[in-house]
């Protein structure tokens, strides 16, 4: 890689997440710090990076280092670690922060974070890794030269069967739309726009969820009508599709782009260079980029993403 940013960036988690940061952190030749609190996790990263962390958490960690030795964080905890972790960062005098999806466990939780923010004064994006997929990229080029997006849709359908047996906590189950369905759907109003008016459903229930199936529609704040469907409990995946005048894109999967053209019925692949994708955990490169180069433009801020919690929530309890 050509990219030699320098900067010192403070890595704090010891996640597989936390893992595939790293692995772009030292392409972009950045100065990396680890913090981590348990040592076994500690000790897995080590043997997997070569790279050891500080053990103990960054309560310990800052009362031997200085927050301005760092030009910005990046914090991939576990998902009911992750709001916590962002404000005792942002105690320390740390304010610039890349804050893995979603940024906090519910919407109490990031409106309570999105407040925190705003009194600090401190500049918090999530990772939404998925805005910048190289076949989103594309996307955008062929959605620019058709005039726009017409609709929308998409399907954030979960394997319940699989989730029930992982060993995610309870209360990361119950709020599992947000800490993972909201991926896809993200990228969805992110190509069309934010929910200016919605119809939401929902039914069903899981041993491990309130409800299992979803429907609705609604208008997006660009004008433009869009739908979406999931069942937990029943055969799907995560699915986004675009349609302009001209043509209907499919990211299905995500990491991949399909294209139909006006009076065809075929479906055809879109070549796209993926390189940084196929290297990299898809996304990451490019993000960590814009980030710590301070192009925010394609980011949702923390605020943007309270905001967002207030739909999702509709999305998951319907009417």
């Amino acid at each position: 890689m050509s990219d030699n940013l320098n900067k010192k960036v403070l890595l704090i988690g010891t996640t597989q997440m936390a893992l595939d940061h790293l692995s772009v952190l030292m392409a972009l030749g950045c100065i990396t710090t680890v913090v981590g609190r348990g040592q076994q996790n500690a000790d897995w990263f080590e043997k997997e990076s070569g790279v050891k962390p500080f053990v103990g958490g960054i309560d310990l960690f800052f009362e031997q280092q200085n927050a301005h030795n760092f030009d910005a964080a990046i914090i991939a905890v576990g998902v009911e670690k992750l709001a916590e972790v962002t404000k005792s960062l942002m105690n320390k005098g740390l304010l610039n922060i890349l804050l893995e999806k979603p940024g906090g466990l519910n919407k109490s939780e990031l409106k309570d974070l999105a407040k925190s923010a705003a009194v600090a004064k401190a500049n918090i994006v999530l990772g939404y890794n998925r805005r910048f997929y190289s076949s989103v990229l594309e996307a955008e080029k062929i959605i620019a030269q058709d005039g726009g997006i017409t609709s929308f849709n998409f399907e954030f359908t979960e394997w319940g069967h699989v989730i029930e047996k992982t060993n995610n906590i309870a209360i990361v189950k119950q709020n599992w739309f947000l800490a993972n369905s909201s991926h896809p759907v993200d990228l969805a109003f992110f190509l069309g726009g934010k929910p200016a008016q919605m119809k939401c459903f929902s039914a069903g229930k899981l041993a491990w969820h309130d409800k299992s199936v979803f429907q609705g529609a609604g208008i997006s704040d660009k004008g433009i009508l869009f739908s979406y469907s999931a069942n937990w409990d029943a055969p799907g995946r995560w699915v986004v599709e675009v349609l302009t005048k001209e043509h209907r894109l499919y990211f299905k999967p995500m990491e991949g782009l399909q294209i139909q053209k006006k009076g065809s019925v075929a479906v055809n692949p879109v070549e796209i260079d993926n390189s940084l994708d196929t290297q990299f955990k898809a996304g990451l490169y490019l993000q960590a980029k814009a980030f710590l180069t301070g192009d925010y433009s394609r980011f949702p801020n923390i605020s943007e993403q309270a905001e967002m919690s207030v739909h999702y929530d509709y999305i998951v309890n319907g009417n």
